[in-house]
């Protein structure tokens, strides 16, 4: 208790503070958002940031001159975290302090570069001047010119390495004199190795164009090693990761009241934590079996409250709000309600009658809900001709959708043919035939990136790409009116 009184005086003795998290995100944030709660054996620190509300467990926290060190857990301290909180006032000396590090980083790089391979000859090292989070070096070897990316914040994702690369590229080989024909992206070790894998997933032109190098740091000093080539026939002789759905995949009663406050807009999510109720894909409850008794908590957010007896009309309240801001005909488009965690609105839409997306599809529902709780949006269904579709779903343009969706084909597809998708029965004993499943890329016409096009033709031919374009007001109804074959 005396530790969350000391956290929260230091907290509210400014108005504003700059969250920087250890992959170097940082968020502002004003001291009403960042929560701090006593229980009986442990303190909670809540804060939010582009994914949601965390509420994590506080380990301990230093003062550092004007900044917070805060030391924090997530459940059962599997993720543990160090948070720094700056108050605002020094937060644009912070910011030239972030992008020093990292160009201090890109020129770590090339100098691994420089030290690698004998004759570089360096002609730039500077930062992508759309976000500051990736270095760019322009280099000379035996005679021909080269470019190399790499993530300088250790927080991208391969599908943005990929796709910034490729436009890189692109724009280095419209440059008159010195043109770059090669383009490497460098990585630390585990992330080197997920890049490798969808390099794999990419066409033979770009599969020569871009190459995939590991830094190894086992020795001293660290090594660039260049990553082979790889065939996509080779991604199949990896262990499969099994399917685990819910032992008992029924509602709890607290869960089934919830539903019943409006069973045809409230869908429920199955994990090993718990329960969640979602309106219209939004979260707004969870229920948790504890000690043999079942518990509840209700809120939108940050905000969350123990469902009881007293709170039971504000419960009614936020199903009141619910009903009134997150329906197709809500009196404003800009409500937060309205707005917020729209892609699982069209998830929640498609997964009661995914036949409105294609007639000739049959869901996998349990398993979808499952993998929804794990922040995947993606549905996995079955043609009447017995081949697997999956289905990646956006709502606003996203450049890596394409990657990201070969990156599912390729986990799913080691899984058909392993057999484990079988085994789990997710289709109720209908049979999956053998042949690679398909891939249908799913938004408003207008929501498909500017970049779509180019990035679909940079993967592999094996994988069948179909473009599904719904009416814009798909919250109304769900409308198909294109579908396109990349092939």
């Amino acid at each position: 208790m005396v530790v969350a009184d000391e956290l929260r005086e230091l907290i509210d003795g400014h108005h504003e503070w700059l969250l920087v998290r250890d992959s170097g995100r940082s968020f502002p944030l004003d001291r009403s958002e960042i929560e701090i709660t006593a229980e009986a054996d442990r303190t909670l620190f809540g804060f939010p940031d582009e994914k949601g509300f965390h509420s994590w467990r506080l380990n301990g926290f230093g003062v550092e001159g004007l900044e917070l060190a805060v030391d924090v857990a997530g459940a059962f301290g599997r993720k543990q975290e160090s948070l720094r909180l700056i108050p605002r006032t020094p937060a644009s000396a912070l910011t030239a302090e972030v992008e020093l590090a990292r160009l201090q980083k890109a020129n770590e790089i090339g100098r691994l570069i420089f030290d690698n391979f004998p004759g570089t000859k360096l002609e730039r090292v500077a930062l992508n001047l759309e976000t500051g989070r990736i270095a760019q070096i322009v280099f000379a070897l035996d005679g021909k010119h080269f470019a190399a990316v790499a993530d300088v914040t250790g927080s991208l994702t391969p599908e943005t390495m990929i796709a910034s690369a490729m436009l890189w590229y692109e724009k280095l080989g419209l440059r008159k004199k010195k043109p770059v024909l090669d383009i490497w992206v460098i990585a630390e070790k585990r992330r080197a190795k997920e890049l490798q894998k969808l390099h794999t997933l990419l066409t033979d032109r770009w599969k020569s164009i871009l190459t995939i190098l590991e830094i190894s740091r086992r020795i001293e000093p660290p090594k660039l090693t260049e990553l082979h080539e790889r065939k996509i026939r080779d991604l199949w002789r990896e262990r499969a990761k099994k399917v685990v759905l819910p032992a008992d995949p029924r509602p709890s009663a607290t869960a089934a009241s919830l539903i019943s406050l409006s069973p045809e807009k409230v869908d429920i999510v199955y994990s090993r934590q718990g329960e969640t109720l979602r309106f219209h894909g939004l979260p707004f409850a969870r229920v948790r079996s504890m000690m043999g008794r079942e518990k509840a908590w209700f809120g939108v957010g940050k905000s969350k409250t123990i469902l009881n007896e007293d709170t039971s009309a504000q419960l009614s309240e936020l199903m009141d709000a619910l009903h009134l801001h997150r329906s197709p005909t809500a009196p404003g488009k800009r409500h937060e309600l309205f707005r917020v965690a729209s892609e699982a609105w069209l998830e929640s839409i498609l997964s009661r009658n995914i036949k409105l997306l294609d007639a000739n599809l049959i869901l996998a529902p349990l398993y979808n809900q499952f993998r929804s709780s794990n922040d995947k949006i993606d549905l996995l269904a079955l043609r009447k001709d017995g081949r697997l579709v999956i289905i990646e779903l956006k709502t606003q343009p996203d450049r890596e959708m394409v990657f990201q969706a070969a990156d599912y084909w390729r986990k799913i597809e080691l899984q058909r043919r392993r057999g484990v998708l079988a085994a789990a029965d997710l289709f109720s004993g209908l049979e999956i035939i053998d042949k690679p499943a398909l891939v249908y890329l799913v938004a408003p016409a207008l929501a498909f990136h500017r970049d779509f096009d180019y990035f679909a033709g940079a993967v592999a031919p094996e994988i069948e790409i179909w473009r599904f374009e719904l009416h814009q007001n798909w919250r109304e109804e769900i409308k198909v009116i294109g579908r396109v074959s990349r092939t």
